[in-house]
């Protein structure tokens, strides 16, 4: 009798604990947001087609690229909300808390990362790899070099008013990531160099230099060169401040 009865208690038990299982919300398995409100979308591994044929020197030669280890990408910009709360300050011209931060070298951008990888315990935050943008930029593919419709993604000279927007009011990519055509420049960790011609696996850019690239177009261009196509690249010195900002890479 008191076996039967402990049996049902049991079964009971485990009905009790399937019933709110079933009502639990589905995870999100491609997606998460950390303490501080950054939104990160799973980039899975892939191949795809780095640069441009233009007769841009530094975007010449078209080369395959394989990206052997997915990552997770900030969806936005690092809006000056994020920024104030793990640097204490705010030093953006365009003032506005989703706003993207701007105003920052790399150097500060790494500051930023190392305080943010301690306060987000266990993570190790980084900026993308210049291959890892472009992958993200291109949507692996699915997004042209050049956009369709630059008013609709985009953040530039004709609909700005010269300057910066909240992050996330344009048309995101087919992979969810929104501004990646203009607002701000955006910082990647790669020193800036030719292209080789060869096909790569994971490339880092060169082993030093004395620029590091930058990404992306501004709210501040016109048309008159390629700023908006997803292969466009620049450099800049690591204490440059401009109106470039960034977005993280929380690493799998």
């Amino acid at each position: 009798m008191q076996s039967t009865f402990m049996m049902m208690v049991v079964w009971t038990v485990m009905v009790v604990a399937l019933l709110r299982q079933d009502k639990q919300p589905p995870r999100d398995v491609d997606k998460f947001t950390n303490s501080i409100g950054m939104t990160f979308v799973l980039i899975n591994p892939g191949s795809f087609k780095m640069g441009s044929s233009t007769p841009y020197d530094d975007e010449m030669r078209v080369h395959g690229v394989t990206l052997s280890h997915g990552f997770y990408l900030q969806t936005t910009e690092v809006t000056q909300a994020q920024w104030q709360v793990v640097m204490g300050a705010n030093p953006s011209e365009f003032k506005g808390p989703e706003r993207p931060v701007d105003n920052v070298s790399w150097n500060d951008v790494q500051e930023f990362l190392k305080k943010l990888s301690a306060k987000e315990k266990g993570t190790r935050y980084r900026l993308p790899t210049e291959a890892e943008w472009e992958y993200a930029c291109r949507a692996g593919g699915q997004e042209p070099d050049e956009p369709a419709n630059l008013d609709e993604v985009a953040w530039w000279q004709k609909n700005s008013g010269r300057q910066t927007h909240a992050v996330g009011l344009k048309k995101p990519n087919a992979w969810g990531l929104y501004d990646m055509r203009g607002n701000v420049e955006e910082w990647v960790q790669d020193w800036f160099g030719p292209y080789s011609a060869k096909s790569q696996i994971d490339p880092q850019g060169p082993a030093r230099g004395k620029y590091r690239v930058c990404r992306n177009g501004a709210y501040y261009n016109d048309l008159l060169n390629p700023f908006f196509n997803c292969s466009y690249r620049r450099w800049a010195s690591l204490g440059f401040r401009g109106g470039i900002g960034f977005r993280c890479v929380k690493p799998l």
